[in-house]
């Protein structure tokens, strides 16, 4: 797997869990503040899921573009044509005789 993947699920767990102990006790994880909200946690939590998300996708594409090269690195070039070979041409249609009425 992608570190960029590995990375963005452990985020995205983080992230899930600072959203949930910051909306039941936002007081635990804003201890400098006096009266802490949960809107700040929202907003910090907002951005790590989109930074996750990001991370994610990154990750992917990636992943994408190496298999995308281990395949065309696999596939065998097409046989190069001999001296022997000689190349099929196809006649051109003959054209249809013009009849007068």
């Amino acid at each position: 797997m992608n570190t960029l993947i590995y990375y963005s699920f452990n985020l995205l767990i983080l992230t899930l869990v600072l959203l949930l102990v910051g909306l039941i006790k936002p007081k635990w994880l804003l201890f400098w503040m006096d009266k802490p909200g949960r809107l700040p946690i929202i907003f910090v939590c907002t951005g790590l899921f989109m930074t996750s998300a990001v991370m994610y996708g990154e990750g992917n594409k990636e992943l994408q573009a190496e298999k995308a090269q281990q395949a065309k690195a696999q596939t065998p070039p097409p046989p190069a044509p001999t001296s022997g070979d000689v190349p099929v041409v196809k006649p051109a249609p003959a054209a249809k005789p013009a009849t007068q009425p």
